[in-house]
């Protein structure tokens, strides 16, 4: 969390994005709920309590956010995600394998895969037809991965640098939770 507040604010004045909010809003907005997770982190009993309440209210609050959940690594299938906690319009895939689509290349590389127009990527995965982007970032743990957070568009170019931050923030808040809590 911090380590994306330190940042500050990356673009000053109304800048906006397609034609959705001011730049400076959705920034004041990634502060609040990365605030509120931190809060929330502090009391959460358990890893998957965080995780929704996350999905929730990134689903409640974003609104170019159509479909957001977690996968975590199977641990009775390797080499595979299983579907996590989940909000959103339609019916995401159960499993994914780590050698396919968007979800296992950011499982496979532990690093965040963005795609702001997914029609354009062979290695899409279709969830729904509707998508026209996708956010995947990992969730580790002392290096390791745990899972992923996955975040759906029905709207291109959706994912800006600071929508990257702030996905990567919440993901590292899951990721310092399960640390903590081991």
């Amino acid at each position: 969390m911090t380590l994306w507040m330190s940042h500050g604010p990356l673009y000053k004045g109304t800048k906006t994005f397609g034609d959705s909010q001011p730049i400076e809003e959705t920034m004041s907005k990634h502060k609040d709920l990365l605030k509120e997770f931190g809060y929330f982190a502090q009391s959460a009993r358990t890893v998957d309590a965080l995780m929704e309440q996350i999905v929730q209210r990134l689903h409640d609050t974003m609104t170019r956010y159509n479909w957001v959940g977690f996968y975590l690594v199977d641990k009775t299938k390797p080499g595979s995600l299983v579907l996590g906690p989940h909000v959103g319009s339609f019916e995401p895939h159960e499993n994914i394998s780590l050698d396919r689509g968007l979800c296992g290349a950011a499982a496979s590389s532990k690093k965040t895969v963005v795609v702001n127009n997914v029609a354009a990527d062979p290695s899409y995965q279709p969830g729904s037809q509707l998508v026209k982007s996708e956010i995947v970032v990992p969730v580790l743990s002392k290096g390791t991965l745990y899972g992923e957070i996955d975040i759906n568009s029905y709207f291109a170019n959706t994912f800006t640098a600071e929508d990257q931050e702030f996905v990567e923030a919440c993901a590292a808040l899951v990721g310092a939770f399960i640390e903590k809590a081991r």
